[in-house]
This record gives structure tokens, sequence and C-alpha cells, in this order.
């Protein structure tokens, strides 16, 4: 089958960014935020605690409830040498993270390993610590360390969620350049944010607070929640001219079977909240389409390709790849939809799931600014500029967009 993934070049997606307009810190109040609204060629500006007064009625939110893992791991060596451990994702196969991390034993991680030349193969990293009065032997050996995969082993019953939380740190953006602060437990986590497994948070969703998400639910504007964890992948800036060529991120999504009925009932407006929960819902799609298509899901799980969106192929619509999904859980008895996505939204996507995106400014020659472009075609550029001249925070800490589709 025949993909048609457009030629474009990562530099149409550059521009300047002074450190002047990057959040280092987080506003002083979730909701204090401003938000720039762009809606049908006209830009307008606000602050996010009105976001309710400024979308369509008949919308849905759609959240991504996922919770950022303490991942930075530091230890030190007998020799004093600190080596420093970056969680990715652990190395089981088609199991929710949220329940890896419930593990009692032992675990294997892909990580990115700090000073890794220092740490030979053979040797073990030790440490001891204390949980709720006990005494916790802790270490670490190189599982493959070809591949930086780590074995974590522990010498109680604690889970391992317990034990990173002992151990590790909340992994900021290495753009910020400092170190995690007490505040950052809690700014850097989403008010409903529930299942463990990010190295990185849905920043759009940092914005909201209780007040707003009532304030949503007395309009009649109903919300819902999907997981995707986000990886540090999201990050990565991309190094190849050609978008096509960029090695996507894999991320994993778990989807509850409510969520699809409720995709599958509601009529109205989609408003996705952020590009992780719109990179998640797109790829929802395109797992009833490769169920429909008869493509094999191999027992690792399904992993959707990031050209998949753009092979040749009559059109499916949104309920016949919903539907497809949900025969396939009650034929195999799932109550839970898994999968990992390397969908490459570009240019020339076309939307099944967003009408209208809740989305923060995005570095310069990113995927998700490549994202953003897709949903509101070039004026991205005059956007961004005017939110420049307008003082507005860009980044993970920054200010929000309310993005309207571009009507074609």
């Amino acid at each position: 089958m025949m993909h048609n993934m457009p030629d474009i070049s990562i530099q149409a997606f550059d521009y300047e960014l002074p450190d002047a307009h990057i959040a280092f810190f987080p506003s002083q109040m979730r909701d204090e935020s401003r938000l720039l609204v762009h809606n049908k060629g006209l830009t307008s500006h606000h602050s996010f605690k009105h976001l309710p007064e400024l979308v369509p009625g008949d919308s849905l939110f759609i959240f991504n409830n996922t919770k950022v893992i303490p991942a930075r791991i530091q230890l030190q060596k007998e020799s004093g040498t600190t080596i420093e451990i970056f969680l990715l994702k652990p190395l089981v196969d088609n199991v929710a993270t949220q329940q890896v991390m419930e593990r009692r034993s032992e675990i294997t991680w892909e990580c990115l390993v700090g000073n890794k030349k220092r740490w030979k193969s053979g040797e073990s990293l030790n440490k001891t610590i204390h949980i709720e009065g006990d005494t916790v032997e802790l270490k670490l050996l190189w599982h493959d360390r070809d591949l930086n995969q780590v074995q974590i082993q522990w010498s109680s019953d604690h889970t391992f969620a317990n034990i990173l939380n002992e151990i590790g740190k909340i992994p900021l953006p290495p753009y910020m350049e400092r170190d995690t602060e007490l505040s950052d437990q809690d700014r850097y986590q989403t008010v409903f944010s529930k299942e463990l497994g990010a190295v990185a948070a849905p920043t759009a969703s940092l914005h909201f607070t209780p007040e707003i998400l009532e304030q949503l639910t007395s309009r009649g504007i109903p919300h819902t929640f999907l997981t995707l964890h986000v990886g540090a992948g999201t990050f990565l800036p991309v190094k190849e001219d050609e978008i096509r060529n960029h090695p996507m991120h894999r991320e994993q999504l778990i989807f509850e079977r409510e969520f699809i009925l409720q995709l599958v009932q509601h009529r109205g407006s989609y408003i996705p909240v952020g590009t992780t929960a719109l990179r998640a819902v797109e790829s929802l799609y395109w797992s009833g389409v490769w169920i429909l298509e008869g493509h094999t899901i191999p027992d690792s799980g399904l992993i959707i390709p990031k050209e998949f969106a753009y092979n040749d192929r009559k059109d499916i619509s949104t309920d016949e790849a919903l539907k497809a999904i949900l025969s396939y859980m009650d034929a195999n008895q799932q109550t839970q939809w898994l999968a990992q996505t390397e969908l490459l939204i570009m240019p020339s996507y076309r939307f099944r799931f967003c009408d209208v995106l809740i989305t923060n400014f995005h570095q310069p020659k990113s995927t998700l600014l490549v994202l953003v472009s897709a949903l509101i075609g070039e004026s991205w550029k005059e956007i961004y500029e005017e939110a420049k001249q307008e003082g507005y925070r860009f980044l993970s800490y920054g200010d929000a967009c309310l993005f309207f589709k571009k009507e074609k």
C-alpha cells in the first residue's frame, strides 16, 4: 500500500525564540495564564479563566490523565562518581505502564544514562533507602548496556512506585536547565493526573483548575479522559530536513471502553486538550482502521506506524473505526484498548477528532509545531509573532492557545 506523506522541510517551522519569551517557572495561579484565541482568521487575547465562555456549547473536552513519574535517579558509586539514570519506558509488552508501577520485586527499563562510560558491565549500583520504617536495599544492574536497558531490584514488598518516590525526581524539560523545586511536584502535574507513566507533563492541561472544570460542566459541556504516557521523545528536535524522515517517538495509549462509547455517542465539537490528547485520540481512529483493513495485531501489541495515516485507502468513518475496536474488544474480552503510536501529524493530515485544540506555544522545528500547522495552516507564523509582541510566555510552563481548525 502506497503512502503519501508530504515532502515538507523542517526549516519552514523555524522561528526566533529568545530566552526572554520562555517560561522557566509557572504562573502564580494555574488559570491566570493568558489565552490566545484564533478563529476564522481573527486573533484575540484573554485570560485562561474565561475559557468556558469561549468554546462551542456542543463540545466534548478530551483530557490526558497521565501522571508524571519521578523518572530522574541519581546514584553514586563507591568511588563517588555520580551516575544519572532517566527512566524512559518499562520493557514489558502490552501492559499499561501504571500497572507496571505496581510491581513488587524487580523491573527492567529502557533509560538514558548520564556518565555511562563510568558504569561498567557487571557492575552494580547500590543504595539503601528507608520507606515507612522499612530499610530497603536497592540494586541497579545493566540488563543490556548497548541498548541502555537497566534492571532495578529491591529487597522489600514495596511497589516500584513507592521506590521511585523515594529515589527519583520529577524530570523538567531539558531546556529549563534548572533543578526541580518543591513547587514543581505540584505544578508539573495536572489537577486530574492519575495514571503513572509519563516522563513529561501534558502541559496544555496544566492551566485547568477544578473551578474551570466545574464551570464547563455547569454550562453542559462534558469532559472525558484517555491516557497517553508522554515520552522524552516529545522534546526531540527534528534533525532531518524532510519531516517525514524524522524517527517519530513511540508512546503508549490506554483507552477505557466507556471512553470509546462516549466518542461514538457524542454529536458535536471535539476539543482535545493538548497535542498528546490529540495524537492519542487520532491514533484510536487509526487503530480501528487497522482492524478493518485486516492487519494483524501481534501478541506484543499494536503499534501505529508514523506513515499509516497517509496510505492510499477508501475513507472509513469515525463510527466504523470505533465500532470495529469495540467489536474486537468484546470478542477478546478486553475492557481497555492498549496500543502504541508513532503517528506523525503534519500538513495534509485530515483530523477526525479535533475541531478545536487547546495547546501551549511550542519550540521551533518541533513535531508539535508541525502538528499545529496541520490544524490551522500557515497562520501559526503570524500568531506566534503577535504572541511574542504581546508578551506571551512560551513552552511547557507558558501561556495557552485556543485554536479553531482551519476551514477548508
